[in-house]
């Protein structure tokens, strides 16, 4: 089954709940989601993208308190964390932490590490909100390629896979047009 181009947020919300992947727009670049904890899901944003399992993912959700829960860290690190989020969140700032071991090994690269995230783009926060699952999102491209801004782009590099692509005006869509900043809390340092 080819990809196609949706408009509805409950569909692209369900498709992550039924461990579908759907590419959704952030305000950075297109996004390629599977539900986080869902590890068949996860393994299949490697292969569709033919990015290496070396490479982690970032996980989007919807809040701050949703982020937390997906690392472990201490007084110092939550205390540090909570101060860049209400400064940076949402926004394009990915912070990277020790993961909570329930997180597929697959979405950290075996690293012990996850990045998370809280995007600005409107669409993006309520299909987060809708879906209620943390979301594993790289680019929604073929690794290597250009990350996409504009959900042609997406259907132009990936329909040939069975994904959902949620449609966004491009006057209403990754305005930053790059990856997001990626800051690492390591209480060890």
């Amino acid at each position: 089954r080819p990809g196609r181009l949706i408009d509805s947020l409950d569909e692209a919300a369900s498709a992550l709940r039924s461990g579908r992947l759907v590419a959704f727009p952030t305000e950075t670049v297109y996004g390629l989601g599977a539900d986080a904890f869902n590890e068949a899901s996860v393994a299949s944003i490697f292969t569709v993208k033919g990015r290496p399992r070396s490479d982690p993912l970032i996980v989007h959700v919807a809040s701050a308190g949703a982020a937390e829960a997906l690392v472990r860290l201490g007084p110092g690190g939550l205390e540090l964390m909570r101060r860049l989020t209400a400064s940076f969140w949402p926004g394009p700032l990915t912070l990277v932490a020790p993961a909570v071991p329930e997180l597929p090994s697959a979405v950290t690269s075996g690293s012990g590490y996850v990045g998370v995230r809280v995007p600005e783009h409107a669409l993006a926060r309520e299909l987060l909100q809708r879906a209620a699952v943390p979301v594993a999102a790289p680019s929604a491209n073929r690794f290597g390629h250009v990350s996409p801004t504009r959900a042609q782009h997406v259907m132009d590099d990936l329909a040939h896979h069975p994904i959902l692509v949620l449609d966004a005006p491009p006057a209403d869509c990754c305005g930053v047009g790059i990856e997001s900043t990626v800051v690492k809390i390591d209480e060890q340092a």
